[in-house]
């Protein structure tokens, strides 16, 4: 099989439970809408801490995919599956930081002076989310274990079944009925909590009966933790999830600002994120893919394989951003209109999304670079560029011309100068990562980066 086979079809794969996870979120939002104003307020506020805090977590998560493709290419079978007891460590240790967090929103909702009505349904909203955080990071080692392998599917039946459950779930806890009172925004908690453990019982089922993973012997003793190895994924993990921490507040933060300058410039901000998220997906699925395949090849000693599949997916990512970029400066209009009944809001809204198609082409080309380079150990200097270059450029320089002016120029009171600033620091970013790439394939040797040092399995 080509390598471009391998990637499109793992990645097409993962996109399709990447949306249906992405759709958990959006069901939420129209349920408790359609339920109350306050109930979706408080929704908003409460999804808005539980994102932060979890995608952090799952970044950590997510970049023990290169160690296991690793081990899997190098047919390191009864390793691999070591590896994946000792993460399960790694996940108690992140866990309980994740619930302490949700646990304890308090000082944050009062620092960020939200509404004291609304401070209980928010509190509640997050502690039921505490409770299922530990068997979502489960699923998530999961998940990751399976597109190490090259299974993708499995995963990916599970998600979409899940959003089958989710949905008249959460219509049935939110409102209530059958005897069930009406939860109100804690109604979505709750059915997030039963199909997060729903996921988990499937799961440990399917390892525990199909034949794929018993090579791997994951059912043997639990062995005492390894501490090199739970330091290694602490220092692959930790700023990979730190970087999508970045990538995540500063579309926070960017939000609360565009929010001073009104409703119309709120709502067509909302406009382009949605779909700026949504066209994520793509570039997201195509570096879980391609940086199985590098550290499937990287394990198995064949680096010059390696390197033809991290360009492969490379231009597999900017090809679809050009067209779906195209698509976007053709069509933005009619997307706009798709969100927004209110003339104003679609003006600025198709502004917007014409900064989002050159967005999206460069933020395609540094999410895949980002996952490359997690293949071939490279994950402080990201960070760092992130760090600078989204907080520090687009962030900060949007607020800048927004409020501030620049230089000779006056203020622009204006949501897009925010969109103008973070399409030249994602760019930057993508430049940066694209020759942080180069030179750690140009510099690839054959035997390689491993997750541990070589010994008979």
């Amino acid at each position: 099989m080509s390598e471009l086979k391998a990637i499109g079809r793992h990645a097409g794969t993962v996109l399709i439970g990447q949306l249906a996870v992405m759709a958990f979120g959006i069901a939420d939002t129209v349920i408790a809408g359609r339920y109350s104003d306050q109930a979706l307020a408080a929704l908003s506020v409460g999804a808005a801490i539980y994102i932060s805090v979890y995608v952090g977590l799952i970044g950590i998560v997510q970049a023990l995919l290169p160690i296991w493709a690793e081990l899997h290419g190098a047919r390191r079978h009864a390793a691999l599956g070591r590896s994946l007891r000792q993460s399960l460590y790694l996940c108690g240790f992140i866990a309980a930081v994740g619930i302490a967090a949700l646990l304890f929103p308090g000082p944050l909702l009062r620092w960020a002076q939200v509404p004291a009505g609304m401070q209980d349904d928010v509190q509640r909203y997050l502690a039921i989310l505490a409770a299922a955080l530990v068997p979502s990071l489960l699923f998530r080692i999961y998940s990751s274990f399976n597109q190490s392998l090259g299974r993708p599917l499995l995963v990916t039946w599970l998600q979409v079944g899940a959003l089958m459950v989710k949905i008249p779930l959460s219509v049935w806890l939110v409102a209530g009925g059958a005897g069930v009172p009406a939860l109100g925004v804690a109604g979505c908690a709750w059915a997030t909590l039963v199909v997060n453990y729903g996921l988990l019982v499937v799961a440990v089922i399917m390892l525990r009966t199909q034949d794929i993973y018993h090579p791997y012997r994951l059912w043997v003793r639990m062995e005492a933790p390894r501490w090199r190895q739970i330091a290694e994924f602490a220092r692959l993990g930790i700023p990979g999830g730190l970087a999508y921490l970045v990538e995540v507040t500063s579309f926070t933060l960017m939000a609360l600002f565009i929010a001073r300058l009104g409703t119309v410039a709120s709502a067509s901000h909302q406009i382009a994120a949605s779909v700026a998220s949504v066209l994520y997906m793509m570039p997201l699925s195509i570096g879980i893919a391609c940086s199985a395949r590098v550290s499937f090849w990287i394990g198995a000693g064949q680096p010059e394989r390696a390197r033809h599949a991290a360009w492969t997916g490379f231009g597999l990512a900017t090809f679809f951003a050009l067209a779906l970029g195209a698509i976007l400066l053709i069509a933005n209009q009619v997307l706009a209109g798709l969100y927004s009944r209110n003339p104003a809001v679609v003006s600025l809204g198709s502004g917007l999304l014409l900064w989002v198609a050159v967005y999206h082409l460069a933020d395609a080309v540094q999410a895949v670079c980002a996952f490359l380079l997690r293949c071939y150990r490279v994950t402080l200097v990201p960070l760092l560029l992130y760090s600078i270059l989204l907080w520090g450029l687009g962030l900060l320089g949007g607020y800048a011309l927004a409020y501030k002016g620049w230089g000779t120029h006056e203020p622009t009171q204006s949501a897009s100068s925010f969109w103008i600033a973070s399409t030249g620091a994602i760019a930057l970013v993508a430049l940066c990562f694209t020759a942080l790439l180069w030179k750690a394939v140009r510099h690839s040797r054959k035997d390689g980066l491993r997750a541990e040092p070589v010994a008979p399995a």
